[in-house]
């Protein structure tokens, strides 16, 4: 009997590995075959394109890379803007260089639109994207023909909380643990996926299930897409340096046209950020809605629609 409970334990190992690796190489090979490197001043930089007019330069988030870039353009896309979607540095293809400031990122963000013909774009930062599209609206003014901020990782200033930015629940451990290993993120995905809604995607799980299927399909696919974790390591761990050492930007500078949008029950806290940011760029534009945290479930339409509003009447 001994002898048959070890077989079958082996013999689930080995389909769960299966699973795992089929699943994994599926990923790899997504973002292998997704991206383009280009060689600029500021270093190699990956990028991906996607729809035709005017250029849009999409900032992804946290765990992200040219692939998220590319889901969160898809509907400026669709609405008739070209999206271009840069890895960041420390992700996919892109290399973390010594000097992986926000500054920095938006110096290699100006070299990628210098390599790629572009003199003038709207940038949509998002999340820890947030910090380096603001610095472009600053230190780029004349390339800077709007900015999009969503649910930015922002200063404010807060009494007993010096942190610019909240942390939800689990997510110190999963990121030390989960964000560690392909293995132990896709095992995550499928054994605790409301702590990974929680932890990793700053949204509770009750505001994904009681969305629309297809909502919940966006949260999933988003989960999904930060598979492989490995080559984007890098670039989690000095976000982490980026966003909880969050000075106050000169924002009253920024001349460009701005709006900015953020979630009250984002559990990243951007919301408090976002409203503060809008309230001294001068004449920038504030949306919060009351719920949907860090994904904005249930607004997903309603805040492309803001957005692509926004950039034609901009």
């Amino acid at each position: 009997m001994a002898i048959s409970i070890v077989l079958l334990l082996l013999a689930l190992l080995v389909v769960v590995y299966a699973r795992y690796r089929r699943e994994v190489d599926r990923a790899l090979a997504r973002v292998a075959a997704g991206g383009h490197v280009v060689q600029t001043p500021c270093g190699p930089i990956e990028y991906a394109a996607a729809g035709d007019g005017p250029p849009v330069l999409v900032v992804h988030g946290a765990g992200g890379g040219f692939d998220q870039g590319l889901d969160l353009g898809r509907d400026l896309a669709a609405s008739g803007f070209r999206v271009i979607a840069p890895s960041r540095f420390g992700y996919l293809r892109t290399p973390l260089p010594q000097d992986a400031s926000a500054a920095a990122q938006a110096d290699a963000h100006a070299c990628l639109l210098d390599a790629l013909n572009v003199a003038r774009a709207v940038i949509v930062g998002a999340s820890a994207g947030a910090p380096s599209a603001m610095q472009f609206a600053l230190r780029h003014p004349g390339r800077t023909a709007a900015l999009v901020l969503l649910v930015p990782a922002a200063y404010a200033p807060r009494e007993g909380h010096p942190l610019p930015l909240s942390r939800p629940p689990g997510a110190i451990f999963l990121a030390q643990a989960i964000l560690q290993s392909d293995f132990l993120f896709w095992a995550a995905l499928r054994l605790a996926p409301n702590a990974m809604m929680r932890g990793i995607l700053g949204t509770p799980p009750e505001v994904v299930a009681a969305a629309s299927p297809g909502e919940r399909g966006r949260v999933r696919q988003t989960l999904d897409h930060v598979l492989p974790v490995s080559p984007r390591r890098r670039g989690l761990l000095n976000d982490a340096e980026v966003v909880t050492r969050l000075p106050r930007y000169d924002l009253e500078r920024i001349a460009a046209p701005t709006l900015v949008l953020s979630v009250a029950d984002d559990l990243y806290g951007t919301f408090d950020g976002a409203r503060y940011t809008a309230e001294h760029i001068p004449r920038a534009r504030f949306i919060g809605y009351p719920s949907g945290g860090h994904l904005v479930v249930g607004y997903d339409k309603e805040v492309a629609a803001a957005i692509a509003a926004f950039l034609k009447s901009a």
